[in-house]
Order: structure tokens, then C-alpha cells, then sequence
């Protein structure tokens, strides 16, 4: 996992009309908290956090604050403006040596399943894991290969296992699988319908026949 420093100032204030002014200064509050330390707020530029929200990297950030000693930590939560989607909040979570930690790690899927070639659809069950470890086992992201996937096949959580990570996910849950192609099928012709397109057989009734024949006799 790749390290990133961070430089942030410390707010004094935490007030809604301090936190709109941070943003109108062009930086963006946010929070770090750690098991065993005080919260402490503060703001960073957002041409600065910017690259470690959007990516689907997780990033060990070496946090700088005046004063005090760089602190290790991750980013554990994000809140977007929901008109711009710019980043208007986050949380960074700060880590400890020797403990672990709770975070989601994006899957790459890896290969093409032999399914596919035969013209199945593959089906995402799970896009990120959720897994415990130690910060320094944290990957950037998790390989899944899906060669040997056939029509019909899929992975659960409880298929896969890592060196040095547990995974949280339910055990049962579905994280991939190749189905069978949808086949449209052939509209059924409505029964009234059916009757309607058949000839009309035209045949006299027998009271029209009765009429008729009185009609010879006269």
C-alpha cells in the first residue's frame, strides 16, 4: 500500500459557519479519530484530498500536523456534495503498530472465464470485501481470477482465502458467477386470437331449411 503525506491544519472551531468557511477558502473539514487518541478536527486543500478519495487505492497517509508528530492513519469515510459531488467532509481513521483494522478493498477481476467465451453473461455479486488486518498487510486491492468459470458456475466468500487477512463478507454470499445467456421467447398466440383467424364455416340452420322447404311445397 502505497504511503502519501498529508498536510492539514488544526481547527479550532467546529461550528457550521467555521466549516463553510474552510470550504469557501477552498479546503475541506474533516475529522481524524484514533481507539486510544482525542479526535482532532481539522481542514486540508482540496486539490490534496482529492487524489486519495477518488481512486480505488487504499492509501497509508502519514498525516502532518503543526506541532505535532506525523500520525498514521486511512480514510474510513467520505461525504459528497450531492449537486457537484465534490468532497465536502471525510474521516480519517488512525492506525496503531500491532492492531488491526476493519476496511473495504476493492476486487479486480482477473482473466476471462471460459463461460464467457461460450456467450455467458458474467455477474458481479460484490464489487469491494470487507476485511481485518494489520495496516501493513492492507492491499490495494484483491485479485479474483475467473478463468475457470463455466456457464453456470460461480465464487462465494467463503471460496476465498488470503495470507494475512480475514474476510468479514457472509460466507454465502455470491462474488461472481457466469450465467446463461438470456433467450427470448416466442410470443404466444392468444387463444381468441387463434379462433379469430380461423375460417368461419357459413351453413344453414335448420329452421332456415324447414322455411325453405315449405316455400318448395307451395
Amino acid at each position: 500500500m502505497e504511503n502519501v503525506i498529508l498536510e492539514a491544519n488544526v481547527r479550532e472551531t467546529i461550528t457550521k459557519s467555521s466549516r463553510k468557511k474552510v470550504r469557501n477558502l477552498g479546503r475541506v473539514p474533516g475529522v481524524y479519530y484514533s481507539r486510544h487518541d482525542e479526535s482532532i478536527a481539522l481542514d486540508v486543500e482540496e486539490k490534496a484530498i482529492k487524489p486519495l478519495v477518488f481512486t480505488s487505492k487504499n492509501n497509508l497517509i502519514s498525516l502532518k500536523l503543526k506541532g505535532k508528530d506525523d500520525l498514521e492513519c486511512l480514510i474510513k469515510n467520505v461525504q459528497f456534495d450531492p449537486l457537484t459531488d465534490k468532497v465536502i467532509h471525510f474521516d480519517l481513521l488512525g492506525l496503531t503498530k500491532g492492531e488491526k483494522i476493519q476496511i473495504d478493498v476493492p476486487i479486480n477481476f482477473v482473466g476471462s472465464s471460459i463461460g464467457i467465451k461460450e456467450g455467458g453473461i458474467l455477474q458481479v455479486g460484490l464489487h469491494k470485501l470487507e476485511i481485518e488486518c494489520l495496516p501493513k498487510d492492507v492491499p490495494e486491492s484483491i485479485e479474483i481470477n475467473i478463468e475457470k468459470l463455466d456457464i453456470g458456475d460461480s465464487l462465494h466468500v467463503s471460496d476465498l482465502n488470503y495470507e494475512n487477512l480475514e474476510i468479514l463478507n457472509t460466507a454465502n454470499t455470491s462474488v461472481v458467477s457466469v450465467t446463461h445467456p438470456k433467450v427470448e421467447a416466442e410470443p404466444e398466440v392468444d387463444e381468441l386470437e387463434e379462433e379469430l383467424t380461423e375460417p368461419e364455416l357459413i351453413g344453414k340452420s335448420d329452421k332456415d331449411s324447414e322455411e325453405e322447404e315449405k316455400e318448395d311445397k307451395k
